[in-house]
Formats: structure tokens, C-alpha cells, sequence
């Protein structure tokens, strides 16, 4: 009972956050929403911002199980592009919103979760690469994926800026390859 209960406020809110701005979404409208009284929303969550978080670490999570391994930068980022799309006005509203930082931080973990696994997998057939260097590369690709995505969501998240970042990781693709050979070279 309490799966259904919380998966029908998760889809009320979704529904009221593809809408409206979150700032103009109350607890009253989400359990009006889906049938329920206001308590049983307060049974299974805080507040509007832990309702929030549960949802987008819930889908973080599912797009990290998706990609146990990163093989491809480029399959692993149209991946997250097209999910994000899926929930655009949602997305856009909680940009525009007080509670963004909840969202920042897990397209943070999204992108550190992408970047780590495709250099670690991209690492793993090279001897000599200290773990100083792997997380000195982690760091740089994961900057580059929040700041693309980031950009992304800033500049509207249109077509047009995401065949964008499509194309900037098809450029970088090969990018790994050369870091490990200045790494190399460098020793």
C-alpha cells in the first residue's frame, strides 16, 4: 500500500510540475491531485523539496543501473539527454526554481558517475596510470559533462543545444586515449 500511495504522489507532483512552477505547487494541490488525504503525503515525505530530492535520486539511480559499464561517452549522454527531455518542463520549472540546488547536485552524480565509469573502463587496459592521474582525468571529464548538461538545461534544453552536446562528445571521444598517452609520456 505504501509503494502505490508513494508512486501516486510522485506522478501527481510530476503532473502539477509539468504544468506549473514548483513555486506555485502546494502539498494540498498534490494530494488533491492523487486522492489522498494531506497526512498520508506528510506520512511519506517532509516537505515539496524531499519530495523532490526522492524523485530525482530515484531517477539518477535508475539511469546509474542502466550503465553498469561506460563504454561510449556519446550512448551514455544521449541516454541521459533523452530521459531529461522526457520531463523538460519539470525540469525547467525546478531549474527556475529556490530548490535548483537539488537537482545540481545530482547531475553532479549523474555526470561523476559517467565520467568515472568510462575511465575507469577506458583506464583499465593501461598499465602505469596512478590513481592521482585517473582522478586528475575523472575530474576533467565530469567538469566537462555538468558544465555541457548544465548549459543544456540553461540554454532551454532545445534540440538544437542538444545535438550540440551530442556532437561535442562525439569530438571527444577519443579523448581518453590522448590523456592516457600525455600521462604516459610524462613519466
Amino acid at each position: 500500500m505504501a509503494n502505490f500511495t508513494e508512486q501516486a504522489i510522485k506522478t501527481a507532483f510530476m503532473k502539477l510540475l509539468s504544468e506549473k512552477p514548483l513555486s506555485q505547487i502546494s502539498v494540498r494541490m498534490i494530494a488533491e491531485e492523487c486522492g489522498i488525504n494531506r497526512n498520508s503525503f506528510y506520512y511519506h515525505f517532509r516537505d515539496i523539496p524531499d519530495l523532490m530530492e526522492a524523485i530525482v535520486r530515484e531517477d539518477t539511480e535508475e539511469l546509474i543501473a542502466r550503465y553498469p559499464t561506460v563504454d561510449s561517452l556519446g550512448e551514455c549522454i544521449g541516454s541521459l539527454l533523452s530521459r531529461l527531455t522526457e520531463e523538460r518542463r519539470a525540469i525547467l520549472h525546478i531549474y527556475n526554481s529556490v530548490n535548483r540546488d537539488i537537482y545540481e547536485r545530482y547531475l553532479m552524480k549523474i555526470t561523476d558517475y559517467i565520467a568515472r565509469k568510462y575511465i575507469i573502463t577506458a583506464f583499465g587496459k593501461v598499465d602505469g596510470v596512478s590513481d592521482d592521474d585517473r582522478e586528475t582525468t575523472i575530474s576533467i571529464v565530469r567538469s566537462a559533462l555538468f558544465g555541457l548538461s548544465f548549459d543544456w538545461i540553461m540554454g532551454g534544453m532545445d534540440e538544437d543545444a542538444g545535438r550540440r552536446v551530442r556532437r561535442i562528445t562525439e569530438v571527444c571521444s577519443g579523448l581518453s586515449d590522448d590523456i592516457i598517452k600525455r600521462i604516459q609520456s610524462t613519466r
